[in-house]
Parts: C-alpha cells; sequence; structure tokens
C-alpha cells in the first residue's frame, strides 16, 4: 500500500525503478539487534585477551617476588615450613594483589562512568549513573581468581624449591 502511494507520488509505473525504500520497525530492529550482539562478542573477546593479559603480569609479578625471596623461602623451610605453607602464602599474596588492582579498578571504572553521565546530562541526555553492587562483586571476584589462577605456578615453584638449594641462591 505505502510503496504504490510513493510510487503515485513521485511517478513512478515500474516497480524495477523505485527510488525509495520502505521499511518497518522489525527489520530495524533485527538490525540493531545483529550490532549489539556483535559489539557484546567484541567486548567480551576483549574483556577475555585483557584478563589473560593481566594474569600474565601477575604471574612475572610472583616469579620476581619467588627470586628474590629465594633465601627466604630456604629459610622457612629450613626451620619447617611445609611446601603447603609457602604455597598458601604466595597464593594468598597473589589474591589480594590482584583484590587491590580490581578495588581501584572499580573505583576508576565507576569515577569514569560518573564523569560520563555528568557530561551526557549537561549535554541534555537523560543518562543515569547505576552502579550495582552485583557487579562490584562479580569483578572484584574474577580480579581475585585471576591472581589465583595466574599465581599459582609460581607458588608452586616456590614451594617446590629444595631449602639447601634456596638457602646458598645469591
Amino acid at each position: 500500500m505505502w510503496k504504490q502511494v510513493l510510487r503515485d507520488r513521485h511517478n513512478i509505473g515500474n516497480a524495477k525503478n523505485d527510488d525509495f525504500d520502505v521499511r518497518d520497525q522489525a527489520e530495524a530492529l533485527a538490525a540493531l539487534t545483529a550490532i549489539t550482539d556483535g559489539l557484546k562478542f567484541f567486548l567480551a573477546a576483549i574483556a577475555a585477551i585483557s584478563l589473560i593479559v593481566g594474569g600474565v603480569g601477575i604471574m612475572n609479578i610472583m616469579y620476581v617476588a619467588v627470586k628474590e625471596r629465594t633465601r627466604e623461602i630456604g629459610l622457612r623451610k629450613a626451620v619447617g615450613a611445609l611446601p603447603k605453607n609457602i604455597l598458601k602464602q604466595f597464593l594468598i599474596e597473589a589474591a589480594l594483589l590482584t583484590l587491590l588492582a580490581g578495588l581501584i579498578g572499580v573505583v576508576g571504572g565507576g569515577l569514569v562512568s560518573g564523569l560520563v553521565a555528568l557530561v551526557a546530562n549537561y549535554l541534555g541526555y537523560s543518562w543515569q549513573f547505576v552502579i550495582s553492587l552485583f557487579s562490584i562483586v562479580i569483578s572484584v571476584a574474577v580480579a581475585s581468581s585471576i591472581g589465583i589462577i595466574f599465581g599459582y605456578w609460581p607458588a608452586k615453584k616456590a614451594a617446590s624449591l629444595d631449602p639447601i638449594e634456596a638457602l646458598r641462591y645469591e
């Protein structure tokens, strides 16, 4: 119906010569949904890569900590510390390091999000600033988990050091 009205107004006799397109809201919604689904996948991929890169950074930091404290580890093992005690020490250290980084990230993200909401509202848009407790808990839990997962290998290496070799280490 709408196409025929437009053909009449544009003086077009043949449908092949249409100089217009007629689309309904369902097509626009389908296109918008496809775009947002693609963006969600892209952002999830970026987040996964960021977590892996951060985990590798934590692993490197923990390896350096093990190397710098090799004599301390040897001394602790020489006076009776069990490998599980050394393992726990380094895993707790990695978890606390990433927990602190996660809290800094939450505060930084909240500040940036608040600034964006402030600027958007100043420009006349209706932008509500909302941070849920659930998202904070999940982000901090994921950060700590990354620390434990990527800190396990260096902690295991520290726990398996021979006390005599560790005490000789320079």
